[in-house]
């Protein structure tokens, strides 16, 4: 005799059927997308990255990091063993530097959409504390400081212990990553009075900033936050002072508390530079339906709880909706030294992409 299934059987079926097709992914279905991005948003994208694919379960992403150079280097040159569908470097003028050669070789535009900011940090300078009082007695940081103790190479020539050693500054690879660029680009502009171009890195006192500098940073790290966690590592005596992110300083002061058993101090720079995280979503290789799923990863990113993410971790967020100083766990409620939450400083436009350019090539020649 044949049994039928009950109307109320039937309906249970159906909607038990529709919550795995909403809940669980389906294989074939699930869209990847794969973000490069700068080591500087390791961290807060990690975690990210869990809220995201909780809330979007036919989505996965895949993380890649590298200094925000060799993201568009790698991307360009395709030396990547995997194809990006997002890349997001620390400056969002490195994406125009992309834009543009990649134009040169074919007219239409490499991006899906505009390029759109994800979070903004400027660039500081951090010191051990008996170091930065001597280096900078005024508690202002000074690049020409900087450049005396680099031609003294001792801190005994310079006020400080004999016992210190030798003048170590820190900077990641200019020709990799953008807060190196940036570090060149302010110095020079200090060292010439005003604002630069691309043509300021062929003048002989450039020159010979560059080559003093490339003599005294052994081996720049190829990215921002090696560096900072090299800093904190080494400690006083192999590195003295250094230029990172705000944010990256802000996030690890707790560490270098606990490695060195001292922080270190921030310093802010006077004009600095802010650098603003840019995500884009390339054409190359990216079909339309996984531009869809990255379109959605970018408006989840810049949405008030998780630009709150992004603070927790020391960035300054982009939706202004998100207040620095009330976010739970904010590091600028943590009574850092030299933190501030508006510093009294000029604030400049990051380097063009061809002054990026011209910056790479006047420190490869610099000997």
């Amino acid at each position: 005799m044949k049994k039928f299934k009950s109307p109320q059987k039937t309906s249970i079926a159906i909607i038990l059927g529709s919550l795995v097709l909403t809940y669980v992914p389906i294989p074939g279905l699930q869209q990847t997308v794969i973000v490069v991005s700068g080591t500087e948003l390791q961290e807060p994208l990690q975690q990210l990255e869990r809220k995201f694919e909780q809330a979007n379960p036919n989505i996965k992403l895949e993380l890649k990091f590298q200094g925000s150079q060799d993201v568009i280097n790698n991307f360009l040159d395709q030396k990547n063993d995997f194809k990006a569908t997002v890349l997001i470097p620390a400056n969002g003028e490195l994406l125009t530097e992309l834009s543009e050669r990649l134009r040169a070789t074919n007219n239409n535009d490499p991006f899906y959409d505009t390029p759109q900011p994800i979070a903004k940090t400027l660039l500081v300078a951090i010191a051990w504390p008996e170091r930065g009082k001597v280096l900078f007695p005024n508690g202002r940081f000074q690049w020409n400081r900087i450049e005396q103790a680099m031609q003294a190479n001792s801190w005994g020539k310079i006020g400080g212990s004999s016992n210190w050693g030798s003048f170590d500054f820190v900077t990641t690879d200019p020709t990799r990553s953008n807060s190196g660029q940036v570090t060149l680009n302010l110095w020079s502009a200090t060292k010439l009075g005003g604002n630069i171009n691309s043509n300021s890195f062929n003048d002989p006192t450039v020159q010979t900033l560059f080559s003093l500098i490339k003599k005294s940073v052994y081996q720049p790290p190829r990215s921002t936050d090696i560096l900072l966690q090299e800093f904190i590592a080494r400690g006083p005596n192999d590195a003295d002072v250094a230029t990172v992110y705000e944010s990256i300083a802000l996030y690890r002061w707790q560490q270098s508390a606990a490695t060195q058993g001292k922080p270190y101090q921030i310093y802010y720079l006077n004009p600095s530079i802010e650098s603003t995280a840019t995500a884009a979503i390339v054409r190359r290789d990216v079909d339309g339906g996984t531009a869809n799923a990255a379109k959605k990863f970018l408006e989840f990113v810049t949405q008030p709880e998780q630009q709150a993410i992004l603070v927790q971790y020391g960035f300054r967020p982009v939706n202004k909706t998100v207040d620095l100083k009330t976010v739970p766990g904010s590091p600028w409620k943590q009574n850092i030294p030299g933190a501030e939450v508006t510093p009294s400083i000029q604030t400049l436009q990051p380097p063009n992409s061809q002054t990026i350019t011209e910056i790479q090539r006047a420190w490869e020649r610099a000997n």
